[in-house]
């Protein structure tokens, strides 16, 4: 039996207190709904992982490590200077009557340069010729009468003194005309002519400048602690500030002292043969070998890095699992010059380090190993990026 309080017709107020919560009711089935079909979308049929993408190997270019001889160096900056300079001095009085040589000529040894107008330099060696033959006549007779002591013997060593006297003052009379002809004093290039036709001269009065070429000297001061390494003929390399040309170059001389201010040695320099365009006065780079090493492990200076505080190359081992493979290893350089670095301990010859594209690669990196000259510097860094 229905208890009467509790039966409620529909349309009952009971009834109209749920309709309110119908909208949410729907709202909830359909986040449900999309919910179960994300989950069905991202499943894989038979339940396995999705798989990673394939690691895209990184182009190099690889180079084996050789064995030969590195040198170390110490490197300053010298002048090129002639191994002869001289000022070439008017040594008689007198006018400029003719020039012979300009600025830019190649002279030789005893070649007339300048001409000083030379008549009465003539007029007085013609004068001390005629005293002299005079006094010569003179002194002949005195010899010839000295043996039948027809004259004293003090008047026969005036004349004998007269007669020396003589003979210097045309000997002294032959030299001031032959310094009107100016001579070059040795082979070389006139640099600097200073004097013109016409021009009035005094003793000592700047003629011309000259210059030897041949060869050209630097001169550079090194460590005094490098003094036991250096010797005569040592070769030396120069390059030219001016064009980068390289010269080959020896030491010709060492200083046998110190300089107690620098703590320096200065050695000269000598470079015998260079391009025809290089002078005096040019700067060039000296690099002197003070130690040299014979039959070391080299490897091309770009292979050499300095990662995290250690010097490390990567060295492309066999292929591993179809893979070639980049190993970093850490290794302790020694020499280096503009291409080659030495590797002491770490490396062996014939193993192939990277040379191209070795700042991107991580120890077991894949690699594809190209032609050095097939990757463009920076190329394998973009891949890498790309890559990634």
């Amino acid at each position: 039996m229905v208890h009467p309080a509790r039966f409620r017709p529909l349309g009952s107020p009971v009834t109209c207190t749920l309709l309110p919560l119908l909208p949410v009711l729907v709202l909830l089935s359909l986040l449900v709904g999309c919910g179960g079909k994300k989950e069905s979308s991202a499943a894989i049929p038979g339940g396995a992982a999705p798989a990673a993408p394939p690691e895209q190997a990184l182009p190099v270019a690889v180079q084996p490590a050789v064995t030969g001889a590195i040198a170390r160096h110490y490197q300053a900056t010298a002048t090129l200077e002639a191994e002869k300079e001289a000022i070439v001095l008017a040594r008689v009085t007198g006018v400029v009557s003719r020039l012979l040589a300009e600025e830019g000529d190649d002279v030789r040894e005893g070649q007339a340069l300048l001409v000083v107008a030379n008549d009465e330099y003539r007029l007085r060696v013609a004068q001390a010729e005629a005293r002299t033959a005079n006094l010569r006549a003179r002194y002949e007779r005195l010899e010839a009468m000295v043996a039948g002591q027809l004259v004293t013997e003090e008047e026969f060593q005036a004349a004998r003194a007269d007669l020396a006297s003589a003979e210097a003052d045309e000997g002294l009379a032959r030299l001031d005309l032959s310094y009107t002809t100016v001579t070059a004093p040795f082979s070389g290039r006139v640099t600097a002519r200073r004097v013109g036709v016409g021009q009035n001269l005094a003793v000592g009065t700047e003629l011309f400048a000259l210059a030897d070429f041949q060869p050209l000297l630097g001169r550079v001061h090194v460590p005094a602690k490098e003094f036991a390494r250096l010797q005569a003929e040592q070769p030396v390399e120069l390059v030219l500030d001016s064009d980068g040309t390289r010269l080959d170059g020896r030491i010709k001389l060492v200083s046998p002292v110190i300089d107690p201010a620098s703590g320096t040695i200065k050695l000269t320099i000598e470079v015998d043969r260079y391009p025809s365009g290089t002078r005096p006065g040019d700067f060039a780079q000296v690099k002197v070998v003070t130690e040299r090493r014979e039959g070391v492990v080299l490897v091309p200076r770009e292979a050499l890095l300095t990662d995290k505080g250690e010097s490390v190359v990567f060295v492309v081992g066999a292929p591993s699992g179809g893979a070639t493979v980049a190993e970093r290893r850490v290794v302790e350089p020694g020499f280096t010059d503009d291409t080659r670095a030495q590797v002491v301990t770490g490396l062996s010859a014939g193993e192939q380090v990277v040379v191209r594209g070795q700042r991107s690669l991580k120890h077991g990196a894949t690699v594809r190993i190209l032609e050095a000259d097939a990757v463009v510097p920076g190329a394998a860094d973009s891949n890498a990026a790309a890559a990634r």
